[in-house]
């Protein structure tokens, strides 16, 4: 090998190592351009989903609050046109939300059947009126699926984003102290007087208006037209301890599944001092076995016309609906009248 060789060699050296390392540069930067290109796709399909789950909420809530507006039942189709109308209201990017899917129905509080039920179907206690709404941005969906900047390099020039949301209205599933009156009346009395399919109280065909009937003891009156004297988590079986909690409710938070103290005796003094024309939330239980402690199954609305005592010892009213639930009830129970402003449920 001659010198003008080895001076050709050395010379060809480097420049094939700088070609081979512009190519590798050239790949890491194809492959950082990429990533972050993904990235930018990733979030922008992200803050659309999140656009539309915030129109979807909005949407559920707003329709699910008008199902008892002004209404003993649910105002099915006035549900519907609030929600589709507020979901109209929102913007996915400078695009407006004019589509959405909304359907009221039941939904089951124990998450059997999943998903909402008809209008048609007959609820049972644990069935609340709800509002489902699904907004999509898709093939002829508000402005079409959503455009992905860089997702040609993968294949992908667009895709769906789609949020559902669904809004119900039930009773409460626990309360704050203060919020019940201390007679516990028994689910077999509920439901002589409740009528579940329409979830409103019964009427009585010779007044037009929710059947009355007397809360008397199991000593005096039938099971299912009983109620007792509750001290709640205590017990405390005397007259000034239940003329207390008249006045002031449970002293402790309580909720369904709770015991509640089922007093004996039938304390006529307190069917006096009742208060009169007012509404009231009490326990519901299946037992009203006296010298016991017994499950809450509910929490029920009643209107007390008037207490009477003496010797016929009762309280004359009815069962009423759309009565609120204090401030700082909780959970979802059964729908008895007393209820819970409209909440997400998932």
């Amino acid at each position: 090998m001659n010198v003008y060789s080895l001076r050709l060699t050395s010379r060809r050296g480097p420049q094939r190592q700088r070609g081979s390392a512009a190519i590798v540069v050239a790949l890491l930067l194809s492959m950082v351009f990429a990533i972050g290109a993904f990235a930018l796709d990733i979030g922008h399909v992200l803050l659309t989903r999140n656009e539309l789950q915030n129109a979807a909420d909005a949407a559920a809530l707003s329709g699910a609050g008008a199902l008892f507006s002004g209404t003993a039942q649910p105002n099915w189709a006035g549900a519907e046109a609030k929600a589709d109308s507020t979901a109209g209201l929102n913007k996915s990017g400078p695009i407006s939300l004019t589509d959405s899917v909304v359907e009221a129905g039941y939904w089951n509080i124990t998450g059997s059947p999943v998903g909402i039920q008809s209008i048609s179907v007959v609820p049972g206690p644990n069935d609340v009126p709800a509002v489902k709404v699904s907004i999509s941005r898709d093939t002829n969906q508000n402005g079409g699926k959503l455009v992905l900047s860089f997702g040609g390099f993968v294949g992908l020039k667009e895709t769906a984003v789609t949020a559902t949301a669904v809004a119900l209205v039930s009773g409460p599933g626990a309360v704050p102290v203060g919020a019940l009156f201390p007679i516990a009346i028994t689910k077999c009395l509920y439901d002589k007087y409740w009528d579940s399919a329409k979830m409103q109280p019964k009427i009585d065909p010779a007044t037009k208006k929710p059947y009355k009937f007397k809360i008397g003891s199991e000593y005096h009156y039938d099971v299912c037209d009983s109620g007792q004297w509750t001290s709640f988590q205590d017990d405390d079986n005397d007259v000034p301890a239940i003329r207390n909690l008249m006045e002031n409710g449970n002293p402790k938070p309580l909720a369904i599944g709770d015991k509640t103290w089922i007093q004996p005796g039938t304390k006529n003094t307190l069917f006096d001092e009742v208060p009169a024309n007012t509404d009231v939330l009490i326990p519901v239980v299946v037992d009203l076995d006296t010298h016991s402690f017994e499950p809450i199954v509910a929490f029920a609305a009643f209107h007390i016309d008037v207490g009477v005592g003496g010797s016929d010892k009762y309280i004359e009213g009815h069962f009423v609906t759309n009565v609120p639930a204090p401030a700082g009830s909780s959970g979802i129970g059964p729908y008895y009248g007393g209820f819970i402003p409209a909440r997400l449920a998932q």
